[in-house]
């Protein structure tokens, strides 16, 4: 078994591919020497002012709305660990490994930066965490994304502070102390604002951001594989795809999307059979014509996402930050600028999986389906082929539009009103997590009935690239038509294929990375 790669947090920022590698690939984690220089540095700036008789903010006052107390130097060790303890009062389902180790990784990118006055000890100790692949228990419910992902990033708090539950790298619940101990590591008795630097960030809904963002990235390419093989399948037209029609209207997604159906259509014996001036169709409907119009603008606005990302990835997120040798209160908790392109991006899934059961449907209407028998049954009647499958994209689609509504319109005020508005950006990314799953859901079985229905019009060929993604697919298991069987199986197995990566691959094999 290869030895996961290491990932070195410095004072930059996390790259994409690096929070991948932590989140789901299990890389070890250490800082960089610039991130413990510029720790030390900072650490030098809290010590000088906890030291002083001035109140400062988040060092030698209360929290929130209580920050109006000075709480003295013997009782500050003590307002750290009450602040973790109260701050940890997530409730509902654990939240996935993958969404924890982002929660801590981006935390740890904050504290790299020098801006948030931690001691280089405890930084180390998250570290270490996700190298030996320590997962504290986080909770569903319990942010605002506001003031940070103050429960979640709290939960993890507690576990450095060897209190609460944990999971060890083989996902056996236990308490934190016993898996520190078993790690051959050390609690942390937390210093002066340590409490508050580890849980003020927006770690927990950017870093569910990024890694919707690599999947939903996989997705559009498979819309843009599960589009050309619906196009194909009913007997639709490659010309309105054509390079100098997309040119009048320059939006790059666009033209990315329709290139990608040109090379995927391209050689087509289906396509070709109906090009000639026997053809009596004018137009293709909507859901088939413009699918590069539906999914350039989702790449466009996934893009816009994307560089939002990037300038949250590059942000020290914490209040009070350590700016030269002052400590500064400030707004950049808040996560607006994250919880909207969660949002953004939820509308985007749940139009590009509208679209796809759209097609899906044509296929199995013998009114529009161009000759295939109806819902591609063996024997219509007596076999209701993928009638119900369809029903299944419905409900998941129904289900994805009530996802897409924002969740970063919402606004509850907390802590007797000091913090009287807040972005709900965890909620958002959490529905995203959803939505994602969903539209890979439905691509699958666009896919899958799209497969079926290319196989019914042989003797004609389908394109090379189509024809590998059949190929692919009764590979795994999943038969072509014939008598009803037990469909669900046949259904998880396209989503494993789609989710993997899979269907884009076969397609990609033949005629090359597709935009």
């Amino acid at each position: 078994m290869s030895t996961p790669p290491t990932v070195q947090v410095g004072v930059g920022p996390v790259s994409f591919a690096e929070v991948l590698a932590v989140t789901r690939g299990e890389a070890a984690v250490e800082l960089a020497p610039d991130a413990l220089v510029a720790i030390d540095r900072a650490r030098g700036v809290v010590d000088r002012l906890a030291a002083e008789p001035t109140p400062a903010y988040g060092i030698s006052t209360g929290f929130g709305a209580l920050a109006t107390r000075h709480i003295p130097t013997e009782m500050r060790a003590q307002l750290q660990k009450s602040l973790v303890r109260s701050h940890a009062a997530g409730s509902g389902p654990e939240v996935e490994r993958e969404v924890v180790r982002a929660l801590m990784l981006l935390r740890l990118s904050t504290l790299a930066t020098g801006h948030t006055g931690i001691r280089r000890e405890t930084a180390e100790l998250i570290a270490a965490f996700l190298t030996a692949g320590i997962t504290p228990v986080v909770h569903e419910y319990g942010s605002l994304g506001c003031s940070g992902d103050l429960a979640p990033l709290s939960h993890c708090a507690l576990a450095l502070m060897g209190e609460g539950t944990v999971r060890d790298a083989e996902g056996v619940l236990m308490p934190a102390a016993q898996a520190i101990a078993a790690a051959g590591l050390k609690p942390v008795e937390l210093a002066a604002k340590e409490g508050l630097a580890l849980i003020n960030g927006t770690d927990g809904m950017l870093g569910m951001l990024v890694m919707a963002l690599h999947d939903l990235e996989v997705l559009m390419r498979t819309a843009d594989v599960a589009a050309a093989m619906s196009v194909e399948g009913q007997l639709g037209t490659d010309r309105v795809f054509a390079p100098e029609l997309q040119a009048i209207r320059p939006h790059p997604g666009q033209a990315a999307a329709a290139a990608n159906l040109v090379a995927l259509l391209a050689g087509s014996g289906v396509v070709a059979s109906h090009r000639g001036p026997d053809c009596n169709r004018v137009q293709d409907a909507y859901s088939l014509r413009c699918s590069p119009q539906v999914h350039g603008a989702a790449r466009d606005t996934l893009a816009h996402c994307a560089a939002v990302a990037g300038r949250e990835l590059a942000s020290a997120v914490d209040n009070p930050v350590v700016v030269g040798d002052m400590v500064e209160s400030n707004g950049n908790f808040h996560g607006a600028p994250v919880a909207y392109v969660l949002d953004f991006a939820a509308i985007v899934a749940a139009d590009v999986a509208s679209i796809s059961e759209r097609r899906t449907d044509r296929f199995l209407d013998k009114a529009r389906n161009a000759g295939l028998p109806p819902f591609l049954a063996h024997d219509p009647g007596v076999d209701s082929g993928h009638m119900i499958a369809q029903y299944t994209q419905a409900a998941i689609v129904s289900e994805m539009k009530r996802l897409a509504a924002p969740a970063s319109v919402d606004s509850i005020p907390s802590s007797a009103m000091q913090e009287d508005h807040v972005s709900m950006g965890w909620s958002a990314a959490r529905k995203l997590r959803r939505s994602v799953d969903g539209l890979t859901r439905v691509l699958a079985i666009e896919v899958l009935t799209a497969a079926r229905a290319l196989d019914l019009r042989a003797p004609l060929a389908p394109s090379p690239a189509t024809a590998a993604v059949v190929a692919l697919l009764r590979g795994a298991g999943i038969e072509g038509p014939g008598p009803d069987r037990h469909l669900s199986p046949e259904i998880e197995r396209a989503v494993d294929l789609v989710r993997s990566g899979a269907v884009v691959a076969a397609a990609e094999e033949v005629i090359g990375e597709l935009r």
